[in-house]
């Protein structure tokens, strides 16, 4: 009896080796860091001097890098993630010193702002088919500004020194500081459950979600989707208003983390936005993302930091080596799919 031959279309999909997978890459490259920095300074794993500060970074720029994934997510860009995160603290900041909001009533009302700013950038987005870096970098010298005005005219100086009650906790305080009895709880700064929440709602919407899985579609290609029945300008305002919550999530876990809303807060967003996901294997030219691989991202990103700076690294030097840890990222990001290509699956 002849034997059936197998067609292309019958042959199960190929897959990548283990080593390819970039989630399991950036897992054994943490493990690396962390086993070497601990080599060369023993205090990397001092639980008060590092453990818990890097925990608490991690926690700020996870949420950073979630927001910049969401429009990533489209293929798009938010150059101004940092300045929303800015004016998102300012209200934060304005609830409380004015109006003597409590912590959850001042976190939502910045939260709103930072959305509104992140659904205006959509809308115009989305209306006028301009660039989403141009119009986001546009947004982003507009509220620079507007920031420093909002400041100069609100306070005496660059930042609202008072906090709201329970807020000076989530800076200082871990679970351990929480006792029940002899049992303690782990050495886990307040603002990484924040965070956790976060991760596990953005990764439940790309992964469970309609509204995910269309603004997906949208970022793989606009014009298939809005074909398909998708409201294509729709998806884009949210997810540019998702950006913007998430950056204003951003500004008050790091507002929180410094003891005060100051017009600085997110000048430093904008590069570890980037590199997180983009590390993590999130696609710059959108429809795919991954919120795991961000997170891991994150974390390797910050252990770089505190191991380079335990190493007495100059500011410079740090970022230095970490833009070479982005252009590296990129390259191994391009490598991996052209590996895909080749064996006929999916990155």
């Amino acid at each position: 009896m002849k034997q059936e031959e197998t067609t292309p279309e019958q042959r199960p999909p190929a897959r990548l080796p283990l080593w390819a997978n970039p989630r399991i890459g950036l897992v054994v490259l943490l493990i690396a860091l962390i086993a070497l920095f601990t080599t060369l300074r023993p205090a990397f794993l001092n639980t008060q001097l590092t453990l818990v500060p890097m925990q608490a970074d991690i926690s700020v720029y996870a949420v950073v890098g979630l927001s910049q994934l969401a429009v990533l997510s489209l293929g798009h860009m938010n150059m101004a993630v940092g300045r929303m995160a800015a004016m998102s603290a300012f209200a934060s900041g304005l609830l409380h010193d004015r109006l003597d909001a409590p912590l959850l009533v001042a976190l939502a009302g910045g939260l709103a702002v930072g959305a509104l700013l992140g659904a205006l950038a959509g809308l115009i987005i989305s209306r006028t088919g301009v660039n989403s870096f141009v119009v986001t970098l546009a947004l982003d010298f507009a509220l620079i500004g507007l920031v420093s005005l909002l400041y100069a005219t609100f306070t005496d100086g660059v930042a609202f020194t008072g906090l709201p009650a329970g807020m000076s906790a989530l800076r200082t305080d871990t679970f351990a500081d929480y006792c029940a009895g002899d049992v303690c709880g782990p050495e886990i700064p307040l603002l990484a459950p924040i965070a956790l929440i976060a991760v596990l709602a953005v990764g439940l919407l790309f992964r469970w979600s309609r509204v995910g899985r269309e603004v997906l579609m949208t970022g793989a290609n606009a014009k298939a989707a809005q074909l398909s029945g998708i409201p294509v300008g729709w998806r884009v305002v949210q997810a540019h208003a998702l950006s913007g919550l998430l950056a204003g999530l951003a500004g008050f876990l790091l507002s929180a983390n410094n003891g005060s809303f100051s017009a600085g807060v997110g000048d430093g967003f904008l590069l570890p936005s980037f590199l997180a996901p983009v590390l993590g294997g999130t696609l710059l030219v959108g429809g795919a993302v991954s919120v795991l691989g961000t997170v891991l991202g994150t974390a390797i990103t910050q252990v770089i930091y505190k191991g380079l700076n335990l190493l007495q690294f100059q500011v410079d030097e740090l970022k230095l080596y970490i833009g070479l840890v982005l252009l590296a990222a990129l390259s191994l990001d391009r490598l991996r799919h052209v590996l895909a290509e080749r064996r006929g699956v999916p990155a």
